[in-house]
């Protein structure tokens, strides 16, 4: 092949490369949830209580968000360890159940033990080795988060925690979806936020995200006017759908 020929393939390949569309995402911003499994704690739970751990269980979810919440809109905030605890007193109070020091800080601790669902890690390093940046964008303290990603052995696939301890509000309020664009540096189109709870998704689709809800639960769609860009069972889809865009 001459000089001459060789230099019209590179100045091709180089055109064909050029007009190739660049990935319009570029990060990811995850909930907690999505990626960390708290079944043990429903577990223990049920140990502590039996015969009334799902009753439990069910009660204190729901009241832990929806603390986070009031505080919020009160401009009242604490962590999500101190809400966790909140709601477990009213939870067992509010069922007649008498909640020992010792089962509270037991189950208290459990949230400092959670590890990551099976399909995380495989997952997680796909969409680290496709070049995608990833930060938790949680309501979880930095503790909460430092010590699930070590429990999990998941250090070095994440950029530094956005806890809403940074904005002291909870999601969804917008000033906790913010914090992906600021901390990256991008515009939101180009940040794909992964949510585990369907009113999640809907608080980052109001913000503007490109959002995917990671519906392990296989839960019912919000009727807040607005979906998900993508949907799936665990991070294999989260991974699936960030790639093929």
């Amino acid at each position: 092949m001459s000089m001459v020929a060789g230099a019209a393939t590179a100045i091709s390949t180089e055109s064909m490369l050029a007009a190739l569309p660049k990935r319009k995402i570029k990060a990811i911003a995850l909930d907690g949830l999505a990626v960390f499994d708290t079944r043990p704690v429903a577990a223990l739970t049920e140990r502590t209580f039996p015969g009334r751990g799902d009753e439990i269980t069910a009660l204190w979810r729901k009241q832990q968000f929806e603390y986070t919440w009031l505080r919020t809109l009160g401009r009242r905030y604490v962590d999500f360890l101190q809400v966790t605890e909140e709601a477990l007193r009213f939870a067992c109070r509010s069922l007649r159940l008498e909640l020992a020091k010792a089962d509270s800080d037991r189950l208290m601790q459990s949230y400092l033990e959670l590890k990551a669902w099976p399909d995380a890690l495989q997952a997680l390093r796909a969409l680290k080795a496709g070049g995608l940046r990833m930060a938790f964008l949680s309501n979880f303290s930095a503790t909460m988060l430092d010590c699930a990603v070590r429990n999990s052995g998941l250090e070095g696939l994440f950029e530094s925690h956005l806890t809403t301890d940074r904005v002291r509000a909870f999601k969804p309020d917008p000033q906790a979806y913010e914090m992906a664009t600021s901390a990256f540096g991008l515009q939101k189109k180009e940040i794909v936020f992964a949510a585990f709870g369907g009113w999640d998704a809907v608080g980052a689709k109001w913000f503007g995200y490109p959002t995917f809800w990671v519906n392990r639960a296989q839960a019912a769609t919000e009727e807040l006017d607005v979906l998900p860009d993508g949907a799936g069972k665990d991070l294999n889809d989260l991974a699936a759908f960030v790639l093929d865009r």
